[in-house]
């Protein structure tokens, strides 16, 4: 494995840099995401924050706009607040044993095994998406990887045959055996170094292995919100810390209840988050998104106020925004189509009320 690594390795910007920082964030950046996603987030987000110290003096609006399009917004807010924890606790290090790096926010027994291992040598083995499929084809594990049983077989066995001597090395081969050749469809067993020994090879059961059982249904949504307009601002929601997508701005709005119209749901809507009656004007524009756990359909409404003060009953804060500076905001990926065609559709007649 480590031969094959040494010939084949793809050339990434967080390998052999020997910057425990560097190994950190791109761990936490390659949870949920593909290495060609991640690698030009990696390489911007290293050049705002270049060390642990400017991430942590950063304020969190410049994190997350800068992290703005890699979803899973989480993963930037606990990195910025492990940056702090660095920064404070361990003298600007990251810490090297398993018990110090878990107080790090957002950092669970997973990426820990993965940055002791790559950035210092600590044999602790990974057991990721792609270790799962290599190992369950390699001993020819045919029960359920989702289920908790079959990964800490999987686990136990990644330690077993974790290589003491370059630990990092070996979790990144098979990582990486994974991700090029032992591919979930059409995995190309010609090239791969650990065919002669693979159970799943021998048998013809690279299709059957591993199994996955079927995942449950997602959930799908319809979405009402307004965008209010004043002259040439627009008024937008800051989202709760603690909520999903929390510290990102939006456009108010939520969730169509049952035999609701889409139009009463923003009405509705925005009475409830901003304690105004808004008269909905045109709409401005549909669209569909999926997030991890269910998918939506988001109906944008351009909106007038009628009656009230907007003042934040859910969310942190309101602000009203020039709609040319709107793209100085971090917002999720739905809402920043909105801004988007805001911005273009700026001063032509489709935003007339």
């Amino acid at each position: 494995m480590l031969a094959w690594y040494d010939d084949n390795k793809r050339d990434m910007p967080w390998r052999d840099c020997e910057d425990p920082y560097k190994t950190w964030i791109s761990e936490i950046m390659l949870q949920q995401t593909r290495v060609d996603q991640a690698t030009p987030y990696f390489n911007r987000f290293i050049e705002h924050f270049p060390d642990v110290y400017a991430l942590a003096e950063a304020d969190q609006q410049e994190v997350l706009k800068v992290w703005e399009g890699l979803g899973y917004y989480s993963r930037a807010r606990n990195m910025h607040h492990a940056a702090k924890t660095v920064v404070k606790d361990f003298d600007g290090k990251i810490p090297d044993t398993e018990k110090e790096i878990l107080e790090l926010k957002g950092v669970g027994p997973y990426t820990a095994s993965a940055v002791l291992s790559i950035a210092f040598a600590k044999p602790h083995a990974v057991v990721d998406g792609n270790v799962l499929r290599v190992l369950t084809r390699y001993l020819g594990i045919e029960d359920d990887i989702r289920s908790s049983s079959t990964k800490n077989t999987v686990q136990e066995a990644a330690d077993e045959l974790l290589d003491k001597e370059r630990p990092g090395d070996f979790n990144q081969a098979v990582m990486e055996l994974g991700a090029t050749v032992c591919t979930p469809t059409n995995p190309d067993c010609s090239q791969c170094p650990l065919s002669s020994d693979c159970v799943a090879y021998s048998t013809l059961k690279t299709d059957s292995i591993p199994y996955k059982s079927p995942a449950k249904k997602r959930p799908h949504h319809q979405i009402g919100v307004g965008i209010i307009r004043d002259e040439e601002e627009v008024l937008i929601a800051l989202r709760p810390e603690d909520a999903m997508l929390g510290g990102m701005w939006e456009f108010p709005g939520g969730k169509q209840k049952k035999d609701e119209d889409i139009q009463q749901t923003v009405i509705r809507e925005l009475k409830e988050e901003l304690g105004v009656d808004v008269a909905i004007t045109k709409p401005f524009m549909k669209l569909d998104h999926a997030y991890s756990h269910f998918k939506i359909t988001l109906h944008a409404y351009l909106c007038e106020l009628k009656n009230g003060d907007p003042h934040p009953k859910t969310s942190q804060q309101l602000k009203w925004v020039s709609i040319s500076e709107l793209d100085r905001y971090p917002f999720p990926k739905a809402n920043r189509k909105l801004t988007e065609k805001l911005m273009k559709s700026n001063g032509q007649k489709e935003l007339d009320l």
